[in-house]
């Protein structure tokens, strides 16, 4: 998968627990190592509901996604946070419906830059989708590196898709979600979800992920991931758990609240 001359490989270190790899792992993915599958079981076994969240997540990805493109019309994707590719990634969803789409993915882990790389050497090459390396923490230069695959001039739909919670500081979340959203134009629509502390057990789930040497993963209230969608105009059915956005069928509860809005 790596090659050891490679700078960013050599950060790989498989026998440190990996949130993207762990996350992967519930997904019911192969790229993950001992140590992440130890972690993901440590959270499963007090919070065995995180292996649904984690495959339903990509469920509401994938419904969001297709609304953008097949109703919102949005033909520009800024993916932040993007993690592994698995299975009906953002690109594959947006250009199943409308081949021209345009997708940027942003992820500052070296695992997930390894995969990209791979991803990008099996495309066409006319860069309809591309990869930034960068942290959410700069989103400055996160909007100067997809202007060279988005025009900010057309709508743009930006994705927080379980990855804000990695940062303790809501006011902080806040910056980095205004300061992307700021840059787009009226029309573009922000989707977003996060876990939220809604029940005891995945308060205690979180614990076990820092306990068993994962990242510390922040839960919040579903009123404070509300407050990022402060200025934008909520899609029906509005901020709801993810399996309950517009679902396909029977929607499981979960503890982990998103939504799709619109700039005015």
């Amino acid at each position: 998968m790596a090659h050891t001359d490679d700078p960013i490989s050599a950060q790989l270190q498989p026998d440190v627990p990996h949130a993207a790899r762990i996350w992967n792992y519930w997904m019911g993915g192969k790229d993950n190592f001992a140590a992440d599958r130890a972690a993901g079981d440590a959270v499963a076994q007090v919070y065995p509901e995180i292996v649904l969240m984690a495959k339903q997540s990509r469920q509401f990805l994938i419904r969001a996604v297709r609304y953008l493109a097949a109703e919102a019309g949005i033909r520009q994707f800024l993916d932040i946070g993007t993690g592994l590719p698995t299975m009906q990634n953002t690109h594959e969803v947006a250009q199943a419906v409308a081949p021209e789409s345009r997708v940027v993915y942003v992820d500052n882990d070296p695992l997930v830059m390894v995969h990209a790389r791979a991803l990008m050497a099996e495309t066409t090459g006319d860069r309809r989708t591309i990869h930034v390396h960068a942290d959410y923490h700069d989103p400055e230069r996160i909007l100067a590196e997809a202007r060279e695959g988005l025009d900010f001039s057309q709508p743009v739909g930006v994705m927080f898709m379980g990855v804000l919670g990695y940062e303790p500081d809501l006011t902080v979340v806040s910056r980095i979600v205004n300061t992307i959203m700021e840059a787009t134009p009226a029309g573009s629509h922000l989707v977003l979800w996060d876990g939220t502390n809604t029940t005891p057990a995945v308060v205690e789930g979180a614990d076990r992920l820092a306990q068993n040497g994962g990242v510390p993963y922040i839960l919040r209230s579903p009123d404070e991931i509300g407050a990022l969608f402060e200025g934008l105009t909520l899609v029906e059915p509005g901020l709801v758990q993810i399996t309950q956005w517009r679902p396909d069928g029977e929607a499981e509860w979960l503890d982990a609240y998103g939504a799709v809005a619109r700039k005015p």
